[in-house]
């Protein structure tokens, strides 16, 4: 199936075969949107996280009037 078109490598009896350009591209794409996240999580729930704060301390914007 695979067919031997491209650079192919083989490691111990494992044959490991070049990635299409597309598939490097969306790993890519995914591992930025990843990192995006945790560190977007991480902004939001670090002090929570690392003990800094408690989590029902709230974000002070409830608008109780106080």
């Amino acid at each position: 199936m695979a067919g031997g078109h491209g650079e192919s490598y083989t490691y111990k009896g494992v044959t490991l075969h070049q990635p299409k350009r597309w598939h490097t591209v969306t790993g890519k794409g995914l591992c930025a949107v990843m990192w995006f996240w945790v560190l977007y999580r991480a902004k939001q729930d670090g002090p929570v996280v690392l003990g800094w704060r408690h989590p029902w301390e709230g974000h002070d914007d409830h608008g109780h009037g106080h």
